[in-house]
């Protein structure tokens, strides 16, 4: 698998994301320890587009209770997890699979 694919996870297709795509904003799921620069390279590399800006954010697994468990720890930790939000020169989009999910 290349490294492109291993540093960009799955695109976040939310009510957000969607209208971010007004100013060529698109979120993405990104591995914990990418760096903006290699968001950037891997975003280029995958959907041939020029990247004009890389924004990280760490988002904190929620705390999770189950309440069909009946042991000593009834709750759960979800993962941590990293997104990236990738500005995109004017005019440039991203399509994926020959549908555009972040058209609004």
């Amino acid at each position: 698998m290349s490294e492109a694919r291993l540093t960009v996870i799955r695109p976040l297709v939310t009510e957000k994301s969607i209208t971010q795509t007004a100013r060529f904003q698109y979120t993405f799921a990104v591995a914990q320890d990418a760096t903006k620069h290699a968001v950037k390279s891997a975003v280029e590399e995958l959907f041939r587009v020029k990247v004009l800006r890389v924004n990280t954010v760490r988002v904190q697994g929620k705390l999770k209770r189950d309440v069909r468990r009946r042991t000593r720890k009834p709750s759960v930790q979800r993962s941590h997890w990293k997104k990236a939000i990738v500005t995109l020169r004017e005019g440039d989009k991203i399509e994926l699979g020959g549908v555009n999910y972040f058209e609004s």
